[in-house]
This record gives C-alpha cells, structure tokens and sequence, in this order.
C-alpha cells in the first residue's frame, strides 16, 4: 500500500495501491486496446438505469479474453499491467503459437510464467481446467457455468471460489460471498486467487477523487421530498418511518432482506445461502 505525507486534511487518509511494485511497466499493446465512451448508466433513452454513475476520467478499453478458447497451447505472460475497467491485474499472454491475449492474472505469478488451457494441465497457479479435475480445497477464479462458457464468476481483485466437493456431475463451490452453490464440473475454471488483493484496503479520501473514478455522490433518502424517495419529508431530521429498508424505487434492501427472485433459475443450485453481514474474506499469498 501507498501512504501519503498529510500535506492538505484529504491527504490525511488517503491511500492507494504501490503501482510500481507489482507492475512491469510495459505500455498497452496497442491492437488490443480501443477507444469508446462509456455509458455513464444511461439506457438507449438516456435515462437512468443504474444511480450514482457519470463523468470521471477518459479510459481506453483492454479486450480482456474470458473465453480461453486456445487450448492444449502454452503461453507465456509477457507484462502485468493495470486495467482502469476492473481491479485485478490484467497480463499480456503470448501464446506459442504467436497469438497474445489479455487475461486475468492471479497472486503470485510474474513475468515470464507460463499456464496452459488444457485438461491435462497440472494443478498451479494460472493454470486452467475443468472443475472435475481440480481436488477439494483448491482456489479457483475464472470460473465458467458451462464446458464452453465464458469465465464469469469470482474475477474481480482477491477474489476466490473454494472447491469443496464433487456430486453427480456438480462440483460445490464455496463463494466470494460465503453461498455455496453447485456448478456443472464440466465447466471451467482458473486456479488461483485473482491479483491485487490489497485493492479493498484502498481509502478514496475525497469526494473528488470519487468524480475522477466516475463515481456520483450519493444522498440520503431522508434528505429528500417525498415526491424523490419514500423516506423523504417531514419537519427536520425524521427516522425512516417504514418497518423495512427499501431503495428509491420501493424495493427491499440490505439489512438483511431477501432480495433474490424467488422464481430465478439457479435457485436450485444454491446449497447454502450467503451469511448476511460477513464480511469478504481475501487471501494472501
């Protein structure tokens, strides 16, 4: 972690990540970056689908593969390098073939290393196969729901899936979020925890360092009229008024509610759902 001198009352707390310690200092690699502007969650409409997102800084969009459709083909990691549109690390992977591909890379690899897709692929950090032939206890990132899916569970940084068993064609996987839930075993998965798991340490420290991220202020429901948000109105500071925390728009939030759809397709995969209130645990290796 960076710590600054207290120059000014928002340097006071601020920190953020040493950059120059984990990164190879490699500029992007130009074909597999572009240009683009971001949605700001606007819908086709322009209207507001997602609240407290605009502005921030320009970006350059990294095609990041989530396929890894090149298998039985090693590759080596050529760079490590920050993505501005995730919080893991991203590497530049140069495949024997001469084909390089921007993935996810996991704690503890560096320049140099190599992984392999493959069914055959030994079990170590990077490396990627199907959940069937990973042994309980093992930490896995990138995970796929189908045999030719896209990665699409546990990427963002520090993040890990814990496998911890095998059942009729299910493997069990302990989430980020504590549920556990079944996932076909011919689906794929990354071994390893994703890289830059110092990243829930970071303090923002000011309000503007939140605009440059493109983060909107947020404000309080009971500070609004009526006509805004259901906690609003009323003669000076009034509690909520309802029994149950819900959002803007009336629907249930936090404070331990159920939120999920009962009626959602993969409600029966999940073995045990997520313990409310605990707090994410990261790993360091």
């Amino acid at each position: 972690m960076k710590i600054y001198n207290p120059t000014t009352p928002s340097r006071q707390h601020m920190t953020g990540i040493d950059y120059r310690k984990v990164l190879s200092g490699h500029a992007p690699h130009k074909p597999l970056v572009s240009g683009g502007k971001r949605g700001s969650a606007r819908n086709a409409f322009g209207r507001i689908t997602m609240r407290h997102q605009g502005g921030g800084h320009k970006r350059r969009f990294r095609t990041v593969d989530f396929w890894y459709d090149k298998r039985d083909i090693p590759a080596r990691i050529a760079s490590i390098e920050y993505d501005p549109h995730r919080t893991g690390f991203i590497g530049l992977a140069v495949y024997a073939d001469g084909e390089k591909r921007y993935v996810v890379l996991p704690q503890q690899v560096k320049v140099g290393d190599s992984f392999l897709v493959s069914e055959k692929a030994e079990v170590k950090p990077a490396n990627r196969l199907p959940l069937s032939k990973i042994p309980v206890g093992a930490f896995v990132y990138n995970i796929s729901l189908a045999p030719e899916g896209k990665a699409v569970l546990a990427r963002s940084a520090g993040n890990y899936a814990e496998v911890i068993g095998q059942d009729g064609g299910y493997a069990l996987l302990k989430m980020p979020s504590t549920e556990i839930r079944k996932v076909l075993s011919n689906g794929w998965a990354s071994i390893g925890a994703v890289s830059n798991e110092e990243n829930y340490l970071v303090s923002i420290g000011k309000a503007g360092r939140s605009r440059w991220m493109g983060i909107r202020p947020t404000v309080r429901g009971s500070a609004m009229n009526p006509v805004d948000h259901p906690y609003g109105g009323g003669e000076g500071r009034q509690p909520r008024g309802r029994k149950r925390a819900v959002n803007v728009y009336g629907k249930p939030t936090g404070k331990g509610q159920k939120t999920r759809r009962r009626k959602k397709y993969s409600t029966r995969l999940i073995v045990s759902r997520r313990k409310v209130g605990k707090t994410r645990t990261t790993i360091v290796q």
